[in-house]
């Protein structure tokens, strides 16, 4: 349940209010939003009767919560969250860009690429450091290399760090290179690696799972909020369907549904979406008309020689028709690229 407190509620009230929630038994979530702070309340108790915490003094209203995702829900926060990014706020107004390769591949690949979509206007740099391919006979990624490779071409040109962490081993090393921690489609019901990632500081991007439902995404974002960190960002890339002509197929409804459902922000990989280099720039324009957040965009200026994904990942002469077009997009439903 959701207890919303009045707009003058003392320190010692909150205390108080939360005292009571602990000694009935549930863990508290505290969110302070625009127009009021609301206490989240976590736990299944089917005898307690809400109007015992009504009662308490500074107490507006106590509204339960049907979904089965509390601290996700639009119920638990009203107002949109904004996850910052070092600085690159992720949920507000402006609609934010994430661009790179697939794989880091050398010095001068991630480099080349992070100069031209930098110059763009993206601000974060994709790209994989570890990846989890189908065959275990395809290139893997370069490891610690390609993290301290990733991180020296965003820092010369202005770009924030978005790359993927595989499992619980890996977290603190890609901390110490990533602003942000994206969990691929695979492993987005890995519970137990998702509960570590809820004990960290740093925000994590949840992609939605191959065969996922909006409701079981929302519900592995659940298990990162419910340990702590309330810095998560979820990503549409989308599903597997009965279609053949893409890669996925891109769920552009999504987005402006689980906006309803969530405050959390959402982005659209449109790359992993169609799966066809052609098709991701129209894919990126729905996204955005769509309401969607931010953009991961698979960016690279050889494609054709690509280690991994060359077929989805668009040029930079693309890429730079994609901003064009997307910013356009953006002022008419009233909102910016960063």
């Amino acid at each position: 349940m959701v207890v919303v407190l009045e707009s003058g509620a003392t320190p010692g009230q909150v205390d108080h209010i939360i005292r009571v929630l602990h000694d009935y038994g549930f863990d508290v979530h505290q969110s302070t939003g625009v127009q009021h702070t609301v206490l989240g309340a976590i736990g299944v108790h089917p005898e307690f009767d809400h109007r015992q915490i009504e009662l308490l003094p500074g107490v507006s209203e106590v509204v339960r919560i049907t979904e089965p995702f509390k601290l996700a829900s639009r119920a638990f926060k009203r107002e949109g969250s904004v996850v910052d990014v070092g600085g690159v706020p992720i949920g507000g107004e402006a609609v934010v860009i994430m661009a790179g390769p697939c794989s880091v591949e050398s010095e001068e690949q991630i480099d080349t690429i992070a100069a031209r979509v930098a110059a763009s206007g993206a601000r974060i740099l994709r790209g994989g450091a570890f990846k989890p391919r189908t065959s275990p006979y395809a290139f893997q990624g370069l490891g610690e290399d390609g993290l301290r490779m990733l991180r020296t071409a965003a820092d010369a040109h202005g770009l924030k760090v978005i790359t993927e962490v595989m499992d619980k081993s890996q977290i603190d090393l890609v901390e110490r290179y990533a602003d942000v921690l994206q969990v691929g489609a695979r492993n987005m019901q890995n519970y137990t690696f998702l509960k570590d990632l809820g004990r960290i500081s740093k925000p994590v991007m949840l992609k939605r799972g191959l065969a996922a439902t909006i409701e079981e995404w929302l519900m592995a974002s659940e298990y990162i909020l419910a340990g702590g960190n309330q810095h998560v960002i979820l990503c549409e890339r989308g599903i597997r369907t009965f279609e053949t002509a893409t890669r996925n197929t891109m769920d552009i409804g999504a987005i402006p549904v689980v906006k309803k459902k969530s405050h959390l922000p959402v982005v659209a990989d449109p790359s992993h979406g169609i799966g066809i280099r052609d098709k991701v720039i129209p894919m990126a324009r729905a996204a955005v008309a769509a309401g969607a957040d931010g953009l991961m965009v698979e960016v690279h200026h050889d494609p054709d020689h690509a280690k991994s994904d060359g077929a989805q990942s668009i040029y930079p002469d693309q890429f730079d028709q994609m901003m064009q077009e997307v910013r356009l997009i953006a002022q008419a439903i009233g909102r910016r690229l960063a």
